[in-house]
């Protein structure tokens, strides 16, 4: 099921380096425990994408102001967070979406 919050909206593009000044907030965007085990797997798999193709994919996730979306590589997955190039991380219970 998808967030119909966020269907609504559309989200603002986002160069990687611009994520460094953005607030999180604590709470998840995602509702359901099957949302959160797929947003997880889809996680895993641009980890793949990323580090075996170096193919890019895109994040949607928001910050403290609304909606944004990263096309980038991912480089590592930690339990709480996703590590991008240059170190650069986006907090996990803040993404919406990996396409």
């Amino acid at each position: 099921m998808i967030n119909p919050t966020f269907t609504n909206r559309l989200p603002f593009l986002i160069e990687k380096e611009n994520i460094l000044g953005l607030k999180f907030p604590d709470n998840d965007v995602l509702a359901s425990k099957d949302e959160i085990k797929i947003r997880y797997s889809n996680l895993e798999r641009a980890l793949k994408l990323g580090n075996l193709e170096h193919n890019k994919i895109k994040i949607v996730f928001e910050d403290s102001e609304g909606l944004k979306q990263v096309e980038t590589t991912v480089w590592g997955v930690t339990d709480k967070r996703v590590i991008l190039k240059q170190g650069i991380l986006i907090p996990i219970h803040r993404i919406h979406e990996i396409k």
